[in-house]
């Protein structure tokens, strides 16, 4: 069973920065994409970006564009997310998770993914 662990949230004033990491804890040779979702409280969690493994394909929601960057390191299993002028509305829980097998997913949605990480908490002040 592949566990996905997060690192780098933490407590930063609005137009800071923060680099988030996830790890998966043994290689998954049949990874197909990676990536980041996010749940503030009293909302649903909501894609915020995710890289296909074999194309490097990148997608990012909209409220990211231009300040999230998402990157891999396909020898860890390792995905990304730096996060730059960071605003108080994206206070929330941001979660790994990782799409296995073979097929085209859609690498927006929940659904596609196998396996997800605890979450990491991101708290931006006003």
């Amino acid at each position: 069973q592949v566990q996905l662990v997060e690192s780098g949230g933490g407590l930063v004033q609005a137009g800071d920065s923060l680099r988030l990491s996830c790890a998966a804890s043994e290689r998954t040779f049949s990874t197909y994409a990676m990536g980041w979702f996010r749940e503030a409280p009293g909302k649903e969690r909501e894609f915020v970006a995710a890289i296909k493994w074999s194309s490097g394909f990148i997608y990012y929601a909209d409220f990211g564009k231009g300040r999230f960057t998402i990157s891999r390191d396909n020898a860890k299993d390792a995905v990304y997310l730096q996060m730059n002028s960071l605003k108080h509305e994206d206070t929330a829980v941001y979660y790994c998770a990782l799409v296995a097998g073979l097929g085209v997913r859609q690498v927006t949605a929940q659904s596609a993914y196998d396996y997800w990480g605890q979450g990491t908490q991101v708290t931006v002040s006003s």
